[in-house]
């Protein structure tokens, strides 16, 4: 009798495997399936951007439908963008924004998150209140314009990284993550005589290095893709970052540096595939980049948003 009873239940549980088995393998497929099509909707039009910037301007013009490969290729898009010694400064000039503002911004981000992190810390709460205050309302642009202009910071590269240093986002993210380290770390730290920016440096820091990695992508993409600041405080055009000439090509069709001693017709035909050529330039570092500390964004992400 207890055999077949075990007998029964193996059945059934190998029966109750089975159908489970299946069902995975059907949910598995259109996961797959909808994950590939989600690829495709996104990839395409990266590739139909390069595809373009690599092909003959005028069979691109006449080109309708989808675009799968460059049309008598040809690098002339890409030629006449670094023969403009505006691409050459701009590019410069965001390498100095982005490198510069990021560091700086980290520098202070750090600072200000262990800061606001400390617990039993006197005046933490009010403080952190004006803070967050400033999420919810700002200035506003004349106002802006006005305290760079008291700074004497018009028509300087400082003025692309003070005034936007800290991030109230990036600042809360950072001490959420500090305060989750444990506080025997620090009190053992400070039996053997450790200060805070010993504690901050030597423990702190290294072990919330996720979630910095993290923030540092923040501020280098938003420095990467800063173009209306410089539009406001800069009018000298050798301190414009890639991001300002890149909008003149695109809006305002700026090619006469470019393109010189063509037809009015060639010119546009050129200057199409110009817009896609310095948009790939301009995009391309980003994409280096970010593999490189994907790895650290979700962990970074998920250990900067719990709550106590």
């Amino acid at each position: 009798m207890q055999a077949r009873i075990s007998s029964s239940a193996f059945f059934r549980a190998k029966h109750t495997r089975i159908r489970r088995s299946v069902g995975d393998i059907i949910f598995d497929t259109a996961n797959v399936i909808f994950m590939i099509i989600l690829s495709l909707l996104t990839i395409y039009p990266l590739l139909y951007v390069l595809f373009s910037s690599l092909s003959d301007a005028g069979l691109l013009m006449q080109h309708r439908g989808l675009l799968l490969a460059p049309i008598n290729p040809t690098t002339l898009a890409y030629e006449l963008v670094f023969l403009n010694p505006n691409i050459l400064r701009g590019y410069g000039n965001t390498l100095i924004y982005v490198i510069g503002g990021t560091s700086f911004s980290m520098l202070l981000t750090v600072l200000g998150a262990y800061a606001f992190s400390r617990k039993g810390a006197m005046l933490v709460p009010y403080m952190l209140f004006f803070v967050v205050f400033t999420m919810w309302f700002s200035g506003g642009m004349i106002p802006r314009f006005l305290l760079v202009r008291d700074l004497g910071l018009l028509n300087s590269r400082l003025a692309m990284i003070i005034p936007s240093a800290i991030s109230t986002f990036n600042l809360i993210i950072m001490r959420t993550a500090f305060r989750q380290i444990p506080a025997s770390l620090e009190e053992s730290a400070q039996i053997d005589g450790a200060r805070d920016l010993t504690i901050l440096f030597r423990i702190v820091i290294p072990l919330s290095m996720p979630v910095i990695a993290v923030i540092i992508l923040f501020y280098a993409v938003a420095n990467w893709n800063a173009w209306f600041d410089a539009m406001i405080f800069f009018n000298r055009r050798e301190l414009f970052p890639l991001q300002l000439i890149l909008r003149e090509i695109l809006i305002l069709n700026s090619f006469d540096a470019m393109v010189t001693g063509a037809a009015v017709a060639d010119e546009v035909q050129i200057g199409e595939t110009i817009k896609y050529a310095t948009v790939v330039i301009a995009t391309v570092p980003i994409l280096f980049i970010y593999p490189f500390l994907q790895k650290y964004f979700v962990k970074g992400i998920m250990i900067g948003a719990i709550k106590e």
